[in-house]
């Protein structure tokens, strides 16, 4: 019974942070500091997910910090993702070998 109570309480919460935002802020947001805070916020959690998984994915820091430069001075360059993918895992890759 405890399993499906924990369910039902996953799903509600689930549902309410989906739901408030829009009961909510019915109205537009005419702040300009909301609404850019409001932008920047998908950018700022994917980065604070994303980045302790690149430093901790491999056998070393010094491989996955290569392979992390490697992936940023490629996208700066606006090269595509594929490329900057196969660019920082065949870094890392490099750099494992010689450590």
């Amino acid at each position: 019974m405890n399993i499906y109570l924990a369910i039902i309480l996953m799903a509600v919460t689930t549902y309410l942070i989906r739901m408030l935002p829009f009961t909510i802020f019915q109205k537009e947001i005419k702040n300009n500091y909301i609404k850019s805070f409001l932008y920047y916020v998908p950018y700022a959690c994917l980065t604070a997910m994303t980045i302790p998984s690149i430093l901790y994915s491999t056998g070393s820091l010094i491989s996955a910090a290569c392979g992390l430069l490697v992936a940023l001075i490629l996208g700066w360059r606006q090269k595509s993702l594929p490329v900057v993918a196969a660019a920082a895992c065949i870094a890392v890759f490099i750099v494992e070998r010689f450590i």
